[in-house]
Order: structure tokens, then C-alpha cells, then sequence
């Protein structure tokens, strides 16, 4: 199954993943949303007590007991009812995942362009081209100091995370 890789395939697809967003953190679909909230808090507060590779490593042996216990489950009920239905993976499997060489240009040239910017924007305000942009930033930075003494990382990701998921139901609850 190969997607179309214009520059219009990719637009459509970042505002296509927009809209699932807006939908899940709107609350749109209340058992997703409610799942997509845990797990991501549930990741965030896991990053936050154990180190990221116990964190990715956990989840991928709960993903391979779940996998594994199903795919053995099928075979026993294929088994005992004497059906040859096949691998019960057999359509994700058999799944085109691969990436076109036009996708991945389109990718890489978006990257450099933003990686211009950044970059181009980074002399601009460290070399002091405008004073006024200059200072704000390290007005900036020199708050930013403050909050990095209260939190870490990670209890930032934790906060955002509920207020992204909270406030628009709390908004949708409490409006008149």
C-alpha cells in the first residue's frame, strides 16, 4: 500500500494528526482521550522515578506479554476448534511500513529548514544583532533559571500533560 508523498500528502497527514489531537485532549471521545491521559502520564511519571531506557525497556516487555499471549491463545483455540485461521498478526505483518525515498527527502528538507532557522535565529540573538531581542531573551533565560530550580523536566512534561488534558474539560463542564 504506497501513500502519496507529495508535500500535500504530508501537510494533509501533520493536520490529520492535528485534528486526533485536538479530538483526544478535547475529550471528543472520552474512553480514548481517557486512555491516551493515562498512558501518557503514566510514561511521564514512569521517565520521572526510573531512568528512560527502564522506562522504554518495561513497556516493551508488557507490549511483547501481551502479544505473546494472544498470539499463543489463538493457537490453542485454533487448536481445539480445528480452524486454520493463520497468524492472528497476519495483516500488520504482511503491512507496506516502509518509508519512499520521496517522503524522506521531503522530511529531510523540512528538517534543514527549520535547523536554518534555528541556527540563523541563534546567531542573531547571541551575537546581539538587536539589542532589545538580546535582553529579552536573557530575560528569558534568567526566569527560565528560576523555574528550572523548582522543577525538573519531566515535572514540567507531568504538568502539562494534565493541564492539556484538564482544561478543556473543565472549560466544556463549567461553561454557561
Amino acid at each position: 500500500m504506497e501513500h502519496s508523498s507529495s508535500p500535500n500528502h504530508s501537510s494533509s497527514s501533520f493536520k490529520d494528526l492535528f485534528q486526533t489531537a485536538v479530538q483526544l485532549i478535547h475529550w471528543r471521545e472520552p474512553k480514548k482521550s481517557a486512555a491516551a491521559f493515562s498512558l501518557s502520564l503514566m510514561v511521564l511519571v514512569a521517565v520521572a522515578t526510573l531512568s528512560v531506557i527502564s522506562v522504554v525497556s518495561y513497556l516493551l516487555l508488557a507490549c511483547l506479554c501481551i502479544t505473546i499471549t494472544f498470539r499463543v491463545y489463538k493457537s490453542v483455540i485454533q487448536a481445539v476448534q480445528k480452524s486454520d485461521e493463520g497468524h492472528p498478526f497476519r495483516s500488520q505483518l504482511d503491512r507496506d511500513m516502509s518509508v519512499s525515498s520521496e517522503s524522506a527527502r521531503h522530511l529531510a528538507e523540512q528538517c534543514r529548514t527549520h535547523l536554518n532557522w534555528f541556527s540563523v535565529q541563534t546567531r542573531r540573538l547571541l551575537l546581539v544583532e538587536d539589542l532589545v531581542d538580546s535582553l529579552k531573551l536573557a530575560a528569558v533565560m534568567w526566569l527560565m533559571t528560576y523555574i528550572g530550580a523548582v522543577f525538573n523536566g519531566v515535572t514540567i512534561l507531568i504538568l502539562a500533560d494534565v493541564v492539556f488534558f484538564t482544561t478543556p474539560l473543565i472549560y466544556w463542564k463549567k461553561k454557561p
